[in-house]
């Protein structure tokens, strides 16, 4: 949700450009783990997990590059970087647990 409130204050040239992108990516991260739940099966749930990661990493990246061109200030930055590696840290350890039961 941070994405979509700070991505609308982009300039409306990048409509289909960062702004695009940055948004697909941050929903692709819930989409992902979404639809990996509904397949029932907990090797699907890893492989949309390990997808849903990799779009967080996206973010990750598609974020510094906004700071850089100042599309963000550096608290917009941090506030929603908090929140990224609260969700890769909460990706990792499902991941973790599904893989590993034993070690939880």
């Amino acid at each position: 949700m941070d994405v979509y409130y700070i991505s609308t204050i982009f300039p409306k040239e990048e409509i289909y450009g960062v702004t695009s992108q940055l948004r697909r990516a941050a929903l692709s991260v819930v989409l992902n783990i979404v639809e990996g739940h509904a397949r029932g099966s907990q090797k699907e749930f890893v492989r949309f997990l390990y997808i849903s990661r990799a779009s967080l990493s996206e973010c990750a990246y598609l974020l510094e590059f906004c700071l850089k061109i100042k599309y963000i200030t550096e608290d917009q930055y941090q506030k929603i970087e908090y929140n990224r590696n609260n969700v890769s840290y909460f990706l990792q350890q499902t991941i973790n647990g599904i893989l590993n039961p034993k070690k939880q």
